[in-house]
């Protein structure tokens, strides 16, 4: 099963959907923006990502800047930010069985297949 932090008004993000069910691959999308991870989830995915915060960011994102924060915010920073405001996460993020992929480009998904 993997686990797809999806926008469905992103155009990333359904490419990157319509690949896995292409390949036939069992998907949970999950609606981030509605529902939110916690800041625990989002350490998850990041230690599975093996990226930085910053790594899995929206940097040029209006509310990056609206809330301070730059490139060398501390790490507890941008986390917490990414759980109060999903819309910093870059998108999409497949999950599955502790690894987890940045859906750009869409051909990065392939890695969990």
């Amino acid at each position: 099963m993997i686990t797809y932090w999806h926008n469905p008004r992103c155009s990333k993000s359904r490419a990157g959907l319509a690949l896995l069910e292409e390949r036939g691959a069992e998907v949970k999308p999950r609606l981030y923006l509605q529902d939110s991870p916690s800041v625990e989830e989002i350490k998850q995915v990041q230690a599975a990502l093996g990226v930085s915060a910053v790594e899995m960011m929206r940097t040029g994102e209006k509310t990056f800047k609206e809330l301070g924060l730059s490139k060398d915010s501390p790490e507890d920073d941008l986390l917490a930010a990414m759980a109060a405001h999903p819309i910093l996460i870059e998108r999409p993020i497949a999950i599955q069985d502790g690894k987890a992929v940045i859906g750009r480009p869409t051909e990065a998904i392939e890695a969990l297949l």
